[in-house]
């Protein structure tokens, strides 16, 4: 398992890395009010607690329990797909607390859930097995161990597969989270040479 601030920063450096050269441009053209500012810290917060919501059970798992283990309430798995459609909802209504508006809101929450996703994604590629399908499967899985298995020890056609299930997995989470930003204050649009 990664630290803490590695999910942070992968969800802030690798996932939102367009928002965050957004506002490094602001900033050094000097192209940004405080309030902006105020804004993208909470974003850039909101983001950061729910890159880190998967592990929440570990606080009271090390004050009640005095161990680390932090991927389970009770029998249910905190990384897994179900647990982190709850960001979804907690990002969302924290959005209509801020925003009083129901669009942005249903931004915030798909914001959240791109940081949430990111860290099963962080976590997979750590240490290869996630319960992404509970309660459907109690089965592990990693999406991103089949593609280091090769072509020798596999057929063509699974290799493949696997390699466009994992890119395609990090390119959605990718997507999420710019279309959010992109609802939430950023414009990110194509400028034509001229």
């Amino acid at each position: 398992m990664p630290y803490p601030v590695a999910h942070v920063m992968f969800f802030v450096f690798c996932i939102c890395a367009i928002a965050v050269y957004t506002i490094f441009v602001a900033l050094l053209r000097r192209d940004i009010s405080s309030r902006d500012i105020r804004h993208l810290l909470l974003l850039l917060f909101i983001g950061a607690f729910f890159a880190l919501y998967p592990d929440i059970t570990a606080g009271y798992n090390i004050i009640v329990n005095g161990t680390l283990e932090h991927t389970l309430i009770g029998p249910i798995p905190t990384h897994s797909l179900l647990f982190s459609s709850f960001a979804l909802l907690f990002g969302a209504i924290i959005g209509y607390m801020l925003y009083r508006e129901f669009g942005k809101a249903v931004y915030m929450g798909l914001f959240a859930e791109s940081a949430s996703l990111s860290h099963l994604l962080l976590d997979d590629l750590a240490r290869g097995g996630i319960h992404y399908f509970y309660p459907i499967s109690s089965r592990a899985i990693s999406v991103f161990s089949y593609m280091d298995v090769g072509l020798a020890c596999g057929n063509l056609i699974n290799y493949m597969l696997a390699s466009y299930a994992a890119v395609f997995y990090l390119i959605a989470v990718m997507m999420m989270a710019l279309f959010a930003l992109n609802h939430l204050g950023f414009e990110f649009r194509y400028r034509s040479e001229k």
